[in-house]
């Protein structure tokens, strides 16, 4: 059987330890509360699967307690300690989301076929979640990733022959070729198929925050850690760790990350307990890598363990032949999600999408398609619905060369920064998500276009 993470409240020691010294045995992991308030606290501060809790307590009683408990945390499962001549209060109580009762006094057969069917009931949550995640991860890769580019085909079937492997994988590209995308599709062909596939974007985060996402901290360990967190190392055990943005990861933090590769062993911050984790590592960036080594930004020893596979995605306008499939995906994609009843695109604007070099690449391209079906006024696409447009008559592609296609290029990109922003209510960290891009990068065009967050430049 699963093991639990339980709390008992029972203001009764007796009781109490008798409970909590049977559950140990039975190798459930059980804390302990006296009172209401005492649950309420511990709650607030750590995690629990189950709560098993008396209903009669001095103070705050226990349809108080389950309320609080189902606000704070509707996942948790209650189940009600009750004396026979209450049965009726359990019941009114499971209408409030206790999930089952057991009356005083306790039979432990009877406790443990209810925790059977307490764990059982959670397996088969968390693989309903799994499988749900699987399906919508191999319809988003698979639908994204479809491709006629024989470049990229060479790099679906290499990355498809690698699924199966434990082995490290390290996916480079431009921002917006679909790293992550095929990261996903990796992970949703490989025997960690059912297991969690978590991802770090290693460039929005400070160093101290980054070491605490992937590895976890201990309460106390730093200013506002107020109780223990699981890191993503551990939420991804038994299945994939997708690190985006690798590059721009600190030397000491790529220190502890090298121990992890090696070992597969780490700590919490703050922590002395040394811990392990099975987790295969895919990592993409669009940093050269090779050149940072040079200038001692990378370890070398790091990057050899990285890249055990490569995987090179081309940027989108080095494979123009995958335009047609991806305009007509993201058309019916963003029709269906924002209620939209887009029959099409005219060939002129589909010709502008065509001749257009997307430094953005497929993430420019959805916003792109995104913001046409939003504002368009009719059932057609049109080029009146595209942030650039054609050229006067008789423009040749030099003079577009010359300064027009540079300044087309960078109206566009400022306007896709203002939407984000205005997207993301002005929330940088947010934005920068958004648009595929380094929070860093994003200070810096923001900087570069003169915006400013309250959204006007």
């Amino acid at each position: 059987m699963q093991k639990l993470r339980m709390l008992i409240v029972e203001d009764g020691k007796p009781q109490r330890d008798l409970l909590t010294s049977f559950l140990k045995k039975e190798g459930h992991l059980v804390s302990e509360a006296e009172t209401g308030e005492q649950a309420l606290l511990s709650v607030e501060e750590n995690h629990y699967d189950l709560l098993l809790l008396d209903y009669r307590m001095p103070g705050m009683n226990g349809m108080e307690v389950l309320k609080q408990v189902k606000r704070l945390n509707p996942e948790i499962d209650v189940v009600i300690i009750t004396a026979f001549g209450t049965v009726e209060t359990a019941v009114e109580a499971m209408k409030e989301g206790a999930l089952d009762y057991i009356t005083k006094p306790i039979d432990f057969d009877d406790l443990l076929f209810l925790l059977a069917r307490v764990a059982e009931r959670r397996t088969l949550i968390r693989e309903k979640e799994l499988l749900q995640r699987e399906l919508q991860g191999k319809e988003a890769a698979i639908g994204n990733m479809a491709s006629q580019s024989r470049k990229m085909q060479e790099v679906i079937s290499l990355g498809s022959r690698v699924a199966g492997s434990r082995t490290t994988v390290l996916i480079l590209g431009e921002s917006g070729t679909g790293k992550e995308l095929l990261a996903r599709l990796i992970h949703s062909l490989s025997p960690r198929a059912k297991k969690p596939l978590i991802t770090v974007n290693c460039g929005a985060l400070h160093e101290n925050l980054l070491e605490s996402e992937l590895f976890g901290h201990e309460k106390g360990a730093f200013t506002g850690a107020a109780a223990r967190r699981i890191g993503r190392v551990e939420e991804a055990d038994g299945g994939t760790l997708f690190l985006d943005e690798i590059g721009d990861i600190s030397l000491s933090l790529q220190v502890k990350l090298l121990r992890f590769l090696q070992e597969r062993e780490f700590q919490r911050l703050g922590g002395n307990q040394v811990l392990s984790a099975d987790v295969r590592i895919l990592a993409a960036t669009n940093r050269d890598l090779e050149a940072g080594i040079k200038e001692g930004l990378f370890r070398e020893d790091l990057f050899y363990r990285l890249n055990v596979i490569s995987l090179s995605l081309p940027p989108l306008r080095e494979r123009k032949e995958d335009l047609p499939g991806l305009i007509d995906h993201f058309l019916a994609r963003f029709s269906r999600e924002n209620g939209r009843k887009i029959n099409g695109i005219t060939s002129e604007a589909r010709d502008l999408l065509m001749k257009y070099d997307y430094p953005g690449n497929v993430r420019e391209l959805e916003n792109i398609i995104e913001r046409a079906v939003v504002i368009s006024r009719g059932e057609v696409i049109i080029t009146a619905d595209l942030p650039f447009q054609p050229g006067p008559p008789g423009r040749t592609q030099e003079k577009r060369e010359e300064g027009g296609l540079k300044n087309s290029v960078e109206d566009l990109e400022r306007r896709l920064i203002a939407d984000a922003l205005a997207k993301a209510d002005h929330h940088q960290t947010k934005a920068a998500e958004i648009l595929g891009i380094s929070e860093r990068m994003l200070r810096y065009k923001i900087k570069k276009y003169e915006l400013k967050l309250g959204g006007q430049t």
